[in-house]
Parts: structure tokens; sequence; C-alpha cells
């Protein structure tokens, strides 16, 4: 059997020289740590850190209906989107399942639309296929563009040192952006964060990515602060609530047993594809499965696949899971069936106990925070 292939960061050998251990994630060879993943977190918490975010896949979707079409066929409302703002939302099957999260930019003469490189050639087939009668192209920008992340209570501070644009003066809403330079390097900066904290993602050319890098670390660490890795993320997400798709949802689950149907779908927007499907559950009100939070009681921190059991019965599957510093023990998500998804439920596992904290925890977080 071959070996798996990972897609590798370009800016793989910057983490490497600051020591980054690396790891598969979202389908990505990415560093997992750079130290102590307890240190990483108490610094995202308290100073500020700064992270790699190559995971992605980029695409450009040009000409006069570029945003009428886009608005047909996602659940997000593209129509009203205005230059300088974005918002995320869900690439639907006809039978509602998620084929991709696609967060949408709206620039001056064309939409950017950042999902995950794991489905990027399923996303554009997808969105291809539907161009028919319309005035728009779309085109592939992955194999130049890259992406790089700041974020904790200094990431203002990095922001206006980098590029003289302080945080007060953009637009207060998530997923805002604007064109900015860094040491001569075009780039955008966009108002995001990936654990519900204060924060900023950049966007430029792979070509530059690496200068842009190294500005950054020299600025955080002159705050106080340091890289971190996807250990420490996937943690800090977790003890936010932030489901990741890939992980926590994919295509076997509706956006309602996601618990992502009030942060990625519009309901006022008009007709999308797996609209019918949406509406349907909606107006049931209920759905047989839904994405939890769990607190885990034993030594052990559950796999994801873990299937938990009311007494002999199935009753849920973990999805992810982790030591949180915290709470002091295991947190993580799960699907669990209706019945058992009150606040409060237990349920079993081989290695101890899971105990369900809250229906769509964080859900708010992901609303204020623009949380992917």
């Amino acid at each position: 059997m071959s070996e798996k292939v990972l897609r590798e960061t370009p800016l793989h050998a910057e983490s490497a020289a600051l020591g980054a251990s690396f790891g598969e994630w979202f389908g990505c060879r990415l560093p997992s740590r750079y130290g102590e993943p307890g240190e990483e977190i108490a610094a995202a918490r308290q100073s500020v850190v700064f992270f790699d975010t190559n995971f992605r896949g980029f695409l450009s979707l040009a000409g006069p209906d570029r945003a009428r079409y886009l608005n047909a066929v996602t659940t997000a409302d593209i129509k009203n989107l205005a230059e300088g703002r974005g918002n995320v939302g869900l690439l639907l099957n006809p039978k509602g399942h998620i084929l991709a999260e696609i967060e949408t930019y709206a620039l001056a003469e064309t939409l950017l639309l950042v999902t995950h490189a794991s489905v990027l050639a399923r996303t554009q087939e997808t969105l291809e296929r539907f161009i028919i009668m319309d005035d728009c192209v779309m085109e592939d920008l992955s194999a130049r563009s890259g992406s790089l992340a700041v974020e904790g209570p200094g990431a203002g501070a990095v922001m206006e040192s980098l590029c003289g644009v302080k945080a007060d003066s953009l637009p207060a809403e998530a997923w805002s952006h604007i064109a900015a330079k860094i040491g001569g390097a075009d780039c955008r900066l966009v108002m995001r964060s990936f654990y519900c904290g204060a924060g900023f993602e950049i966007f430029a050319e792979t070509g530059q990515l690496g200068a842009i890098w190294r500005a950054v670390a020299a600025l955080v660490k002159a705050q106080g602060g340091r890289p971190i890795g996807y250990d420490a993320l996937n943690v800090l997400r977790l003890e936010a609530g932030i489901p990741w798709f890939g992980y926590d949802f994919d295509d076997r689950v509706l956006p309602q047993e996601a618990g992502v149907e009030l942060t990625h779908i519009s309901y006022t927007k008009g007709c999308y594809t797996g609209q019918e499907i949406v509406e349907r559950v909606r107006s049931r009100g209920q759905v047989n499965r839904k994405r939890t939070m769990l607190i885990f009681h034993g030594a052990e921190i559950p796999a994801a696949g873990t299937m938990l059991m009311a007494g002999a019965a199935e009753a849920g599957v973990v999805t992810s899971a982790a030591f949180s510093p915290a709470r002091g023990g295991g947190i993580g998500m799960g699907f669990v069936r209706r019945e058992q998804s009150e606040p409060g439920a237990r349920m079993t596992w081989p290695g101890g106990s899971a105990e369900v904290m809250g229906e769509q925890a964080g859900a708010e977080g992901q609303k204020l925070g623009g949380c992917a």
C-alpha cells in the first residue's frame, strides 16, 4: 500500500527553524507543537501567538453575476455582501449534507472563496457544475496563496506595528478585511478568530509568506508571545466550543445536526441548493442526533470515533477530544442521540464516562468572534 502524501505548508522551513514538530491536521502536514502545549495555550490567553493556517484552498470568482450565482448555491447571504466584508457559509448537496465550509470575502472586482484544501477539488467541481448561464469565471488560486494568523490580547499591537493599521480603525464585525502592505508585500488582513479571542489572519502570495512570517515572529517575540501548533489550537477551540470541518462535521451530516445553523445559514436570502431539506428540518424542529460539547470523566481521553453508550445501547460517538488545562480534564465534542443530548446527561465509554456540557455550546461565541 502506498504511503499517504500530505499537503505541505509553504511555511514548513520557517516553522522547522523555530523547533516545530509536525503532524497531520486537516489532511495537511502542519506544526503540532513548538514546545509544551500548556505553555502555548497560556501565551494564547495572556499575550499573543502566531500560527500557520495553510490547510486552505483559495478560489476566485469573477464576473458580473458572481454574487447572484454564489448566493444561489451556498447557505450564506452573498447578495448583500459589501466590499470589505465577508462571511462564512456552507455548500450543501441536494440532500442537505455539508460538502464544504466556505468563507467568502467581497473584493472590488471578485469574490475570494476560502475553503479546506482537503475538499477543494470537490468544492470547485461542484461550484463550476452549476455555472451554466451565469456570467462568472472561477479560478483556483491555491498554488500561489497562503496564510498565517495572529491572535491574543497583544494581536492589535502587532498588527499596528506590522502595517500601521489600528484595530479600532477597522469595521467591528467578524470577517471584515482590508488590503495592506507588510514590508512592501501586498497582503489582505482579515479580522477573525480561531478560538474566539482577538485576532486577525493574513492572506498573501506564497512567495511573500516566509518574509511576512519572520516579521510577525519578531514582533510577537517582542510582545512576549510565541508560535503555537495545532495541539494547543485544538484545545483552545474545544474550550471555545468551535467545531472543525472534517473533524466534527462533514458530508455525512446536516447543518442542524452539526449545530452550525445559527452561524452558517441565512434564513432570509432566498433559495439555494439543499434549502428544502434545511427548511424541512427547521419546521420539524428537531433532528435525531446533534453535536454536543462533552466533558470526559476518567484518567484517559477517548479517541475520535469512540462509541458512547447509554446502558447497553449506543448513544453517540466522539468526534474530537483533548485534555483541557482550564478544566483539568478531558473535553470534546460528539454526536449524541436526541434523547441523550440534554445538559448533564451521562454516557459511558471503555475508559470512563462522558457528560453532555450543553447543546451547541460556543455557537454565540462563533457568531461574535468570527470563529471558523
